[in-house]
């Protein structure tokens, strides 16, 4: 988790440097950060302090309503997190960088399309996502 955090920390703070996404982001709570580590970590298969103790899915889903996200708000918010992650030296092997690019993909695709409504139709105890690693292994051996 502490991993998680950290990123999370740096990466908000060249949102907040960056000309397209500050003004999206200029005034998330103190606790956003922490909140988005939490979530990710969480649906990647970490520990459950996000959904024990500081939200749930819905509640996640509801903060993205009415912001009118554009593909350009989503393709710049993902290469500023992978930079991100490659300056904290999160790990660089294909298993954990496969299931995070396309964890992140699918996520910032989901909040494009809910930003632009108003309300959604989805159970208030919808579950948290749970991604997978997909399928283990590949074309190349393992690290020694």
């Amino acid at each position: 988790m502490p991993a998680f955090e950290a990123l999370f920390q740096q990466f908000y703070d060249k949102v907040l440097a960056d000309d397209l996404l500050e003004p999206v982001f200029k005034h998330m709570s103190a606790q956003h950060r922490l909140h988005v580590a939490h979530f990710v970590a969480e649906v990647l298969g970490g520990p459950k302090l996000y959904s024990e103790s500081e939200g749930n899915h819905y509640q996640m889903i509801q903060k993205h309503l009415e912001k009118y996200l554009t593909e350009a708000h989503r393709k710049r918010w993902i290469q500023l997190l992978l930079e991100t992650a490659d300056e904290q030296l999160l790990p660089a092997d294909p298993e954990f960088r496969s299931a995070f690019v396309a964890y992140l993909e699918w996520g910032t695709r989901i909040a494009v399309l809910n930003s632009q409504l108003n309300e959604i139709d989805m159970p208030a105890d919808n579950p948290m996502p749970e991604w997978g690693w997909g399928v283990p292994g590949g074309p190349y051996p393992p690290a020694p």
